[in-house]
């Protein structure tokens, strides 16, 4: 939903933003860091985004590992996906370890795809927010995701994901998974600031053993606002199919831009043609045929 106190940056269906305020919180870009490498899947993130956005812990489904959902929902939009491999070397297992929810992209897919008024909002600093009193329920935002994030209610026909805590950051707290993590596996704070304290994180590992760990922070969608540490940042898909290079649908790109703008055009032509044949024949008669 809409926050009041964070300034709008674009706005779905919207053809330019209008702000609705600003505070002094939200006066720069803002980024959650998930270090994977020290993440011990406790889950606590789960129940704290679950508490503050109202939902129930829902009964769990058990299905040969330690996830609680086999994905995330409507009301679940936060989850510690599990992924156990067998390592490169052939050594033995892996357990990778990845928080999945909304990655609130700098160039987000589902706004460009979102053909309803004020539905989707993205602030000035960077996060991506439903407003479920818009939403058409048309689904186009989950086309238009890379990252397969938004969910629908069948119940309301309406979308929902994670907020990244608008209206908590737009009070100048931290995001309530951030607040719960017990081993610092989650941080909070600028971009500049998060994204120099992962390459100091990639580095650290690089220097014990993982060559190719790194930040992950995808340029196909103009980057994220929460980013990861991974060890093996070459190779993301290991981390239950986080996409490599993800990128907004070519057919969102197409109907949003080229598409639109032919349609227009034709609408356009369309029109000025009805009106010239108004203008040079005049309106059409109708004879009425002779009674009998």
């Amino acid at each position: 939903m809409a926050n009041d106190n964070l300034q709008i940056k674009a706005i779905s269906a919207h053809p330019g933003a209008v702000a609705s305020g600003a505070s002094p919180e939200s006066s720069y870009e803002v980024c959650k860091l998930i270090d994977t490498t020290t993440c011990i899947g406790c889950k606590a993130c789960e129940v704290a985004c679950l508490e503050w956005n109202g939902y129930e812990f829902r009964e769990t489904t058990f299905d040969n590992t330690y996830q609680t959902m086999p994905d995330t929902e409507w009301n679940y939009w936060n989850l510690i996906r599990f992924s156990e491999r067998e390592k490169d070397d052939g050594t033995g297992l892996e357990w990778l370890m990845r928080k999945d929810q909304c990655m609130h992209c700098a160039d987000p897919g589902c706004l460009a795809a979102c053909p309803a008024d004020g539905a989707i909002v993205q602030y000035e600093n960077g996060i991506v927010d439903f407003n479920q009193e818009h939403c058409i329920g048309c689904q186009y935002c989950v086309t238009g995701c890379p990252f397969n994030i938004p969910r629908l209610n069948p119940s309301t026909k309406t979308v929902f994901k994670c907020s990244l805590c608008s209206d908590r950051v737009g009070a100048g707290l931290e995001p309530a998974c951030v607040k719960s993590c017990p081993t610092g596996c989650l941080h909070f704070g600028s971009k500049e600031d998060m994204k120099f304290e992962a390459e100091k994180r990639s580095k650290q590992l690089q220097a014990n053993g993982f060559p190719d760990a790194g930040v992950y922070d995808p340029a196909g969608v103009g980057g994220t606002h929460v980013i990861y540490v991974l060890h093996d940042a070459k190779n993301p898909e290991k981390y239950s199919g986080l996409p490599k290079n993800p990128t907004i649908p070519i057919m969102v790109t197409l109907w949003k831009h080229p598409l639109k703008w032919l349609g227009n055009i034709g609408m356009i032509f369309g029109i000025a043609g009805v009106l010239t044949h108004y203008l040079r024949v005049g309106p059409k008669d109708v004879k009425q045929e002779a009674k009998r």
